[in-house]
């Protein structure tokens, strides 16, 4: 706090000292001038342009594989049932397609996770990349 030596009052001095607030000022014009040339690129490089239009990169439309899991753990690939030897068989042909299939896996309200879990685990050992699970939302909103 500044206090005045040659007012007759006495009283604390009420004006701002701006020193410091000039030799912060003066810093940052220093550091900015020695950057500033810095940040201009010396070297020229012509990059590449990006092309958005590609044909190769649109991959044919493939239809998503449901794979749906009663309570009682029974499979239904596409709505037709299935057993748990020829899940692994298809899952595998699906596998080795360009581009592969999604998965959606579809499971009852009371089915057990171990089932689910199960049918996720034979569609890794596949390789199967594209696994999801479908749900309902919720309309209590």
């Amino acid at each position: 706090m500044a206090f005045s030596s040659g007012n007759n009052s006495g009283g604390p001095m009420a004006d701002i000292n701006v020193t410091p607030l000039v030799d912060v000022m003066l810093v940052l014009l220093i550091i900015f001038m020695i950057t500033a040339p810095l940040m201009s690129h010396k070297i020229q490089v012509d990059l590449p342009e990006a092309n958005l239009d590609r044909k190769e990169d649109l991959a044919p439309e493939v239809p998503p594989i449901t794979l749906a899991i009663e309570a009682d753990g029974s499979l239904y690939w596409n709505d037709e049932p299935i057993d748990a030897g020829l899940l692994e068989s298809r899952l595998s042909v699906e596998a080795q397609k360009t581009p592969q299939p999604q998965i959606n896996v579809r499971g009852d309200k009371t089915t057990k996770y171990r089932f689910v879990r199960e049918v996720m685990d034979v569609a890794q050992a596949q390789g199967m990349r594209k696994v999801g699970f479908v749900a309902i939302k919720d309309r209590s909103n």
